[in-house]
Parts: C-alpha cells; structure tokens; sequence
C-alpha cells in the first residue's frame, strides 16, 4: 500500500461556528424539547428512558427496565490504582470501601431547563446570591443587571429564574435570539424578546398589552440563566393557581412564566396555562481540512487480482537457488472506437478509497468516494478530505 506525507500546505486547520435552534414548551408540568413528545418502549415508558423535555446524556440504556432487562451502569473496583468517581470524596473513598470493593454509578444521566420561584422579601436565595458578582459585571450593558438598584433588589425582589444547562446551548446563547412566550387556554397574553441583544427581555406582545415594551428580566447568556422581574398583571380579574396555595392565588405575570419546569408544582393545577422559551446556542466546531494528492506518474500500480489479466500462472516456479515468480502482464482496459481491440496500453488504476494515517501509521479514517476515479499516469488528482471533532 503507497503512502504519502501530507505537507504544511495541505493541512488546514478552522473552526466553524454554528447556531443550532431550541426550544422548550411546558405545559401542565410537563417539558416537551424540540416538539418531541413522549414515545412509549416495550420495557419503559419512555424509550430514551428519561421523561419527555430531558436530554440523556450518553443515550445508554435506552428502553430498558431495571427489574426485565437490568440496567447498565459505571464501576471500578478500588485497588492499587486508586481509580474513583468525583462524586466519592476522598475520605469515603478511604474509610468506607475496602480493596476489591465495587463502586458503581448509575445510568441514564439526563438533563434539563428547571424553574425556581423567589417570593419577595425572601432573603435566603443562594442560587441568586450566587450570581450577585456576575450579574453586576454586565452593569455597564444594562441597568437592568445591576443585583441593587433603583430598579429592584434581586436580594429581596419577587423574582423568577430559569436555569439551562450548556448541554443545550454549547459556549453561549446567541445575542437576540431568546423568545418567550405566555399562553392562556392557547392564547397569547405576552411575550418578550431580547431584541436589541443586551440582555434585556422587552415584553414586545401582544401589540398594546400591559407591559408592552417594559423590561421584564434580563439573560446571562454565557452562564445560561433567564431571570424574569416583570410582576405587572398580563391578565385582568383572574387569579390562578400558580404556588400550590389554593388561598394564596396570584395573577399571571412573568414571575410565573415557566411554572412546572421541574420545579415541584404538580400537574392538574393550572392547566390552562402554557409557555414556551426559544433561543439559539453558539457551538464552535474544529474542523481539519486535508488535500490528498495523487501527482503525475503516482498511484499507478494496484495488489487487486483485477489488476492483472486473467487465465495467467500464478504459481511459483522453485529451483536449488532462487524462487521465480512469472512475470504477469496488466490488464488493459483502454478503450477503443473499435469493437473487439483495445487502445494502446496505458496504466490505469481507480482509487476507491483513501486512508488517513498518523505518524505511526495506524489508520485513524477512511474516506470513501461515491464513485471509483479513474487514474491514469499524466493525471494529477487532488482529494478534499474534511474532519469535524
């Protein structure tokens, strides 16, 4: 088999940046993710086995049943090595397990976006107080970042907050794209965007709603996080069930945009009430690009048996010194304008296939063509080949 080195100038190294689109609808508790609903299994509910609005993050064990078919799981056993999982700290690691001892994980890992509600005047919020220094970095994008201000205390404010994992969004949520919407028995009472990609989600409709062009929240787009302030009525003289508190029943606003999505609110109690979060994700793609050449006079000579012309010997000939190998003439597959002969004799081979080595010669791809290419000794050939990581 020929091998040929790729030079400096045929290795090209990019980057391609891409937008993939998402979208969450959360209705009656439940998360549908990219219009995908729930597909029934022969041993589970669920065929990716994890419920409907939920990403599984390695696709393992996918329709199986614990108690009918077991499920695959991570183990190592503690011996000399040391190997452990993150999640067994140090000192368990040493004092609970002895050597031989199993540890095991568990599949399927999922994941999705979660909800959670912050009643004002409460202070005990680490998951916003967590976000205090990130939120007024981005002060001098918006006022509306700022953690205290004229504009709300998001110590103490009623507040809202989304939370989305990067498993959907990649390096960040692109700038302008998030779009979230509030439904009532399947009609629109609100919807904001971050139109002008700083952050601030403007209530944008219905055209003249209350609200309309108010700032009801703000997005962290790197860390993925949408908090919503905006507490202004969407609609008028009806109160719902939004905190499981039949006696404490609230209006729909943004504060409670979202409710259901894996934030403890059981279904049945607002089913009327639905809404859905769009955005885009900004994923980076290293991409290798390869220009394999095959010059003039190169790639010529074929080990395929078709190679040959047929009905030849092909057995050795033996003597006391020396093996012999009879010399076998290649088949001509010239063509000619006449029936029966061939053209003049040419070398003509058609490549199939090409192999990427690395420097040690072990094969890492495989480029197949749709169609053999024809080779012949004046042609020079040139093939694209592409990696994406």
């Amino acid at each position: 088999m020929p091998y040929k080195k790729f030079e400096q100038n045929d290795i090209f190294n990019n980057v391609v940046r891409t937008y993939p689109q998402v979208r969450f609808d959360i209705y009656d508790s439940k998360l549908y993710y990219q219009n995908k609903s729930e597909i029934s299994g022969a041993f589970t509910g669920s065929t990716p086995n994890v419920d409907t609005g939920f990403i599984s993050l390695y696709e393992l064990n996918v329709d199986r049943n614990e108690t009918q078919t077991g499920l695959i799981y991570p183990f190592v056993t503690k011996q000399g090595t040391l190997s452990n999982f993150k999640t067994i700290s140090t000192s368990e690691f040493n004092s609970d397990f002895a050597y031989g001892d199993t540890l095991s994980g568990s599949y399927p890992l999922s994941s999705s976006i979660s909800r959670e509600y912050f009643a004002a005047g409460l202070l005990l919020r680490p998951h916003i107080q967590a976000l205090k220094n990130t939120l007024n970095f981005y002060n001098n994008i918006s006022p509306h970042y700022a953690y205290s201000s004229s504009l709300g205390d998001k110590g103490s404010q009623e507040l809202n907050l989304i939370s989305i994992p990067s498993i959907f969004y990649g390096s960040s949520i692109r700038k302008g794209s998030v779009d979230l919407r509030f439904y009532i028995s399947g009609s629109l009472i609100g919807q904001l965007q971050d139109y002008n990609q700083n952050g601030e989600l403007i209530q944008v409709g219905p055209s003249g709603s209350t609200g309309s062009g108010s700032v009801a929240g703000v997005v962290l787009y790197k860390e993925g996080f949408v908090l919503l302030t905006g507490s202004w009525g969407l609609e008028s003289g009806v109160a719902r069930n939004y905190l499981d508190d039949i006696t404490n029943l609230q209006t729909s606003s943004w504060i409670f945009c979202g409710v259901g999505a894996n934030d403890g609110i059981p279904s049945g109690l607002i089913p009327s009430s639905s809404y859905t979060m769009e955005f885009q994700g900004t994923n980076y793609i290293p991409t290798l690009t390869l220009m394999a050449h095959a010059d003039r006079a190169e790639f010529n000579h074929s080990n395929n048996p078709t190679y040959v012309s047929s009905g030849q010997g092909k057995s050795y000939q033996t003597g006391t010194m020396s093996i012999v190998e009879p010399e076998l003439s290649i088949k001509n597959v010239v063509s000619s304008s006449y029936p029966d002969p061939t053209g003049s004799f040419e070398k003509t081979t058609y490549i199939t296939k090409v192999g990427i080595y690395d420097e040690n010669k072990n094969l890492v791809g495989i480029a197949t063509v749709a169609k053999p290419i024809k080779k012949i000794a004046d042609r020079n050939l040139t093939f694209k080949l592409k990696l994406d990581f």
